[in-house]
């Protein structure tokens, strides 16, 4: 699937015009949304909600780092046509608001996206988690079964990973100075981790790099990355308590679709899910890497398009 021309088949020349609040580096040829606003008590998240609304079930999407609703945007385009299609930008992350002092654990990305939810009062929701989307997105399975008929997991977890030796030893170098420059200061997790997560690096084109590097291009900007690194094994409370109540997800229809170039989730984070849910359906993706939907936004498609019937 190519994306640029995917996503320009699905909008017309109106959703291509640049808006008054577009920030100056945002592609409208790429991201032909017109986001919205919802309001929180540290700052507005930025979000998009295609597609039609009476009657049809609705895909969440849930990003994580350092990533925004950029990443779904050919998912969206190729979806939104029979399914309401709603991703949310993380407070901190890509056209959210990014407020130095507010809650950037996982637990208060999860609190927020529940209370957009919950707003907007959507029901029928395949529920679609990426990387730090699974503990942030899980909840809402979790704690309100009744509005979600699915669930899809791309290269994601829900587990306290506080004993794996090697989050360890990551923990060690993100929380000492050197941790700290590379966040704050080089913008090291879109700059250097994201590429080096493709199978294929020329998927990542600069046009489409220079997107997730925006969002992060001011100092003041990278809290959020750098709040989620640090959860990474600091937030091991929140996931055993997800974990602890995985029971819920042995009772939806689940689709995994893994990466298997990725090098941070590997085989064995696959093998905890498969040994845990029987019944998932499993689409294992040996060309793609950690961003399955930029990798192969096909096979992701393919994956949610079972779940909308019925």
């Amino acid at each position: 699937m190519n994306t640029l021309a995917t996503t320009r088949a699905r909008h017309d020349d109106n959703a291509l015009a640049p808006r008054s609040d577009d920030p100056p580096w945002l592609d409208r040829a790429l991201y032909p949304f017109a986001p919205k606003r919802f309001e929180t008590e540290h700052g507005a998240l930025s979000y998009i909600d295609e597609g039609p609304r009476d009657g049809a079930p609705t895909v969440l999407f849930v990003h994580g780092t350092p990533s925004w609703s950029f990443e779904w945007r050919s998912v969206v385009s190729a979806l939104s046509g029979r399914a309401r299609c709603v991703a949310v930008d993380h407070l901190g992350f890509g056209l959210s608001d990014k407020p130095r002092a507010a809650p950037l654990d996982p637990a208060a990305h999860a609190s927020r996206l529940a209370a957009l939810v919950r707003a907007l009062d959507l029901q029928d929701i395949v529920l679609v988690l990426h990387d730090f989307g699974g503990p942030i997105g899980a909840p809402i399975a979790l704690d309100m079964p009744e509005r979600v008929r699915a669930v899809v997991v791309l290269n994601s977890w829900l587990w306290a990973n506080g004993e794996d030796p090697a989050v360890i030893k990551l923990d060690r170098v993100i929380r000492s100075a050197l941790g700290r420059f590379l966040y704050r200061w080089l913008n090291f997790s879109p700059r250097v981790l994201l590429p080096s997560t493709f199978a294929v690096k020329s998927r990542l084109t600069r046009e489409l790099h220079r997107h997730y590097l925006a969002p992060f291009a001011l100092r003041a900007h990278r809290e959020a990355p750098y709040a989620l690194a640090l959860a990474l094994k600091g937030a091991d409370p929140f996931y055993a308590s997800l974990w602890a109540r995985r029971e819920a997800l042995a009772n939806k229809p689940l689709s995994i679709v893994w990466g298997t170039k990725d090098p941070a989730l590997t085989e064995r984070h696959l093998k905890t899910w498969v040994d845990t849910f029987a019944h998932a359906k499993l689409t294992r993706l040996d060309d793609a890497g950690h961003f399955v939907a930029e990798e192969r936004p096909d096979a992701v498609v393919a994956a949610i398009e079972p779940l909308l019937a019925g």
